[in-house]
């Protein structure tokens, strides 16, 4: 039989018409032979491809010319039957018996049926969903912006979100703001996350100009993996504890006399802002500017005193209004445990023996007035320079960094400065431990996982204490992990482990910027330092990614240092009527 170069060869002799190529004919036939039709563009190598075989044409597609199918043969290839061998014998009385089921086998298994629309990047399968309704039909116009009921993924286009199970049936969370904004603050910026993270300057490493306090030695003990069964109770030690404000604080005033620096904070407050991106929950920071210097100041019993429990969960815990039943595992009774679990941990790992005392004598403690002992506290007094250049005019910053203990280095035998913190573990199973593992028989065998877990969960958290740990200038991070003896009760803990990290290197690992962070402290200095003389308040948005900052009267903060409500002054009025 002649092939289809044969029929090449022979074409090739004939004349041409009006071009190149064989003439135009409508014989079907090459001397009794058949031959299919041809395409004047198709390469010699493809003249007669029969293996596509009506394949779309089965299905009820359409086939096109694509880039799946720029290097097949479509003219002609429903003629390859013309071509087919006659059967032999007639074989319609032949069947084949098998007792298994008849299923095609997917990359997602049996039954597995997944649909997307054309307007979503990657797409498989038809644009038509199981119904038979167009996804064009959409809001979305031609990229349809919904999803089908039985379909895996959402929104056409490109960037749309892709909904999963645990976005079903989610609860709409309101948050209130951690302080009642009155109706005579007047806004003065409104500030966007998205233009926070783009800030960025380089500060110094920041000089010491003094420290106060003392410091107990680390019981090294705790850095020994526990007996499972034979964990270590956490215990309550009265110890007096200190949280003064930068306006309150007698050395930040005498270095302000000094006209030290421009800015005062302490590292509380400093690393808040810092760190603003990262939070979730609402928070306030009071900025009082007197003549050219601004106190970054905090409010009595305020939000940022209270230690927060698994705030960047993808799913938090509940309070009270959003249906949570379980007192002890709402927000608030978390992070009064949370900042319980914090103060005690930190007395009851050092030894209450020797000590290393600083400079300067404790600055808050009064041995008259204090009933219990001062804990293990040193606070350092550093200044860091944030001038953008050299030719402006030098802007400085004192902060009162806070350190924990002390150690003797391994190698050297010099003296470590220690920050101490400790996580704390509620309940692995219940709502808002967001995906937590099971701290008694995962942290020995699996603790990156574990701290993955907490990174996570305690972003904020995390990296607030990280920048507390660089801004005090300490060597070693300690971090104790902490949980309840018994799930339902919040009464008793125990500690399961102590791990201790560089705090430059543990803020790598968290992805934590500090350049951003001073850049968020200068941006924030210089909308007051523009301002005329006065008070201010920044709020973080208790349900947006958003701070606010406000100008307040005189006496617009009265009410909140005194501990006074809202709402009982209010009442009083009424009742005064």
């Amino acid at each position: 039989m002649t092939d289809s170069l044969d029929y090449v060869r022979i074409c090739e002799s004939c004349p041409p018409a009006d071009g190149w190529g064989p003439p135009v004919t409508t014989q079907t036939t090459l001397d009794g032979v058949p031959y299919a039709p041809f395409s004047k563009g198709d390469k010699l190598a493809r003249m007669a491809d029969w293996t596509t075989e009506g394949k779309d044409r089965e299905r009820g597609g359409r086939m096109q010319y694509n880039r799946s199918y720029r290097d097949q043969q479509v003219y002609g290839s429903s003629h390859a039957l013309t071509f087919s061998a006659p059967a032999a014998e007639d074989e319609s009385s032949f069947s084949i018996v098998s007792n298994t089921r008849d299923s095609a086998k997917t990359r997602y298994g049996r039954g597995a049926v997944f649909t997307r629309g054309r307007g979503q990047r990657g797409g498989r399968g038809d644009a038509r969903n199981p119904r038979g309704q167009s996804q064009r039909s959409g809001p979305g116009g031609r990229q349809g912006g919904g999803y089908d009921r039985g379909g895996r993924g959402g929104g056409g286009g490109r960037g749309g979100r892709r909904f999963g199970w645990k976005d079903y049936d989610k609860p709409a969370r309101t948050r209130e703001a951690s302080i009642q904004v009155r109706g005579d603050w007047h806004l003065l910026e409104e500030i966007d996350f998205n233009r926070l993270t783009k800030l960025n300057l380089d500060a110094d490493e920041g000089e010491d100009l003094d420290d106060y306090g003392f410091l107990y030695y680390y019981d090294r003990s705790y850095d020994k993996q526990p007996v499972k069964g034979a964990e270590r109770k956490l215990t309550a030690l009265d110890r007096s504890y200190y949280s003064v404000t930068a306006s309150s604080d007698p050395v930040i005033q005498e270095l302000a006399e000094r006209d030290e620096a421009t800015i005062f904070a302490t590292d509380n407050v400093l690393s808040m802002l810092m760190c603003a991106p990262r939070s979730v929950y609402s928070w306030d920071i009071v900025i009082v500017r007197q003549g050219n210097k601004v106190f970054l100041d905090k409010r009595d019993n305020a939000a940022l005193d209270l230690v927060t429990v698994n705030e960047n969960a993808a799913d938090a815990p509940l309070e009270a209004a959003d249906g949570n039943k379980d007192v002890i595992n709402q927000p608030d009774a978390l992070a009064q445990e949370a900042t319980y679990i914090n103060h005690n941990f930190a007395n009851q790992v050092v030894t209450e023996g020797a000590k290393v005392d600083m400079n300067n004598e404790h600055p808050f403690y009064n041995a008259s007035e204090d009933v219990d002992p001062p804990a293990s506290k040193a606070y350092k007094y550093r200044r860091f320079d944030l001038s953008t250049t050299n030719d402006e005019e030098p802007l400085n910053l004192v902060v009162r960094t806070e350190v924990d203990a002390v150690q003797k280095n391994a190698i050297s035998g010099e003296d470590q400065h220690l920050t101490i913190k400790a996580l704390n573990e509620f309940d692995s199973k219940a709502q808002g431990s967001g995906g937590a593992l099971d701290w008694r028989s995962k942290l020995v065998t699996q603790r990156g996982a574990v701290v993955a877990t907490e990174m996570k969960n305690n972003s904020c958290k995390l990296a607030r204490w990280t920048v507390q740990s660089i801004l005090s200038k300490s060597d070693i991070m300690k971090l104790g992990f902490v949980s309840r003896v018994n799930p339902r009760s919040n009464e008793k803990h125990v500690i399961l482990g102590v791990i201790g990290w560089k705090p430059r290197d543990f803020a790598n690992q968290m992805n934590l910027s500090l350049s951003n962070g001073w850049g968020i402290v200068r941006t924030i200095a210089d909308m007051c330092l523009s301002r005329d003389e006065g008070k201010f308040v920044l709020v973080k948005d208790p349900n947006k990614s958003i701070l606010r900052l406000y100008e307040v009267p005189n006496g617009g903060l009265e009410r909140y240092e005194d501990g006074e409500d809202e709402g009982e002054d209010e009442g009083e009025e009424e009742a005064e009527e």
